[in-house]
């Protein structure tokens, strides 16, 4: 019986072999490690919601659903590693829920930790994943064993999902997140700001018109002293009070106009910086396009806003010529100082420019400063617009 020649081992087809690379195999894993991490998840949601929820009207429910969302952010924690490490997602940390608040007190710290967006959503993530996990159990296996050549591109779509969750419901609130750091540093200036403005209206008083005053009740007990033996001296020693009188009254008004002056409180922004204008050394041109008055907070900042510009103008500008725009665009109160001096002012050139700069972030406004050497220099604010309760400018 004669054999018939066996195939050479070069004709025989090559054996199917898994040819998919590193990245591949992590998202393989992680949709394989989908459902286990998805039912422990789902249990655990569960568990802390029907617990938390029945035992509300007890002393322990509410402490303990606030302990349990701490685990959340545990569980959102490990979710965002375990994408970062499988499927190449970067995701920030988002900021500590409770941070700096359990000095505070228990009921803030609960209170905070109750509302935290950031562990809800992480307990929302954990319970819509168990159906998910199921599914891309279920697909992954079978595909890995019967659509093994079109694998990867299941395995890319599925985890593209995964990386859509992730992102919408793991990832902080970039908005947000920025939004706290700014209000914690703007409180700092606003703290700051307020304890100087305190001491330099005590130093004032004190080395001002309380010293007068008290040199002047020293006078007056001196004049009653010699009003019955030396009348003449005394009535000298009482026009000289009457004098110094004049001089407390004038700095307790300078003082006043310090903290805010009456002519903005009774007549607004047009006529106080068309006063303080009248005081510089420049010719300056105030132009006031407002049709209602802002928030008292808000004209006061503007007033002094402009007012240590044009003292800027006064003392570094060497300018002729400066000119005040005041106008509202929508939500916003607008200013703008332009001068046709030397320029090259800067926000860190010891100006006063960097506290002007402060003051104005504090609640929520804007400070840009354009200064080419050369000139000309043009120092544009924004401020938040509020109304005032009461009547429109008077102009």
């Amino acid at each position: 019986m004669t054999m018939s020649p066996s195939v050479p081992d070069d004709d025989r087809p090559t054996p199917a072999r898994f040819a998919f690379d590193r990245w591949t195999w992590k998202e393989i894993a992680h949709l394989l490690a989908n459902l286990p991490t998805a039912i422990a998840g789902f249990v655990y949601t569960v568990f802390l919601i029907g617990v938390g929820a029945g035992l509300s009207v007890t002393v322990i429910g509410l402490p303990l659903l606030a302990l349990g969302l701490q685990g959340a952010r545990g569980i959102g924690r490990a979710e965002r590693g375990r994408a970062r490490g499988m499927l190449g997602v970067r995701i920030d940390e988002p900021s500590p829920a409770v941070r700096g608040r359990r000095e505070r007190g228990f009921f803030s710290w609960l209170w905070t930790a109750l509302k935290d967006p950031v562990a809800w959503r992480a307990l929302l993530y954990s319970f819509i994943r168990l159906p998910w996990g199921v599914a891309t159990f279920a697909v992954t296996l079978v595909s890995l064993f019967v659509l093994w050549p079109v694998l990867p591109y299941i395995a890319r779509g599925l985890t593209n999902a995964d990386r859509a969750m992730v992102r919408a419901l793991l990832s902080p609130s970039d908005e947000l997140e920025r939004r706290i750091a700014e209000l914690e540093s703007d409180r700092g200036v606003v703290v700051d700001t307020a304890a100087a403005d305190l001491r330099r209206i005590e130093r004032d008083l004190h080395d001002g018109a309380q010293a007068r005053l008290v040199a002047l009740a020293m006078d007056l007990g001196l004049a009653k002293e010699k009003l019955n033996h030396d009348p003449e001296a005394a009535a000298r020693m009482v026009d000289e009070a009457h004098g110094e009188v004049k001089v407390a009254l004038q700095e307790l008004r300078d003082l006043a106009r310090g903290i805010h002056p009456a002519v903005l409180t009774d007549r607004g922004l047009d006529a106080a910086l068309s006063a303080i204008a009248s005081r510089c050394t420049v010719p300056v041109n105030v132009t006031v396009d407002l049709r209602t008055r802002p928030a008292q907070a808000i004209e006061g900042i503007a007033y002094f806003t402009v007012s240590e510009l044009l003292q800027n103008v006064s003392k570094h500008a060497h300018a002729t010529q400066a000119t005040v725009d005041v106008w509202r665009t929508t939500d916003r109160l607008m200013l703008q100082v332009t001068d046709n001096g030397h320029g090259g002012a800067r926000l860190e050139g010891g100006t006063g420019m960097s506290g002007l700069a402060e003051r104005l972030g504090a609640v929520d406004g804007l400070f840009v400063v354009d200064s080419p050497q050369g000139g000309p220099t043009t120092v544009t604010a924004e401020l938040p617009w509020r109304d005032l309760t009461d009547a429109p400018v008077t102009r």
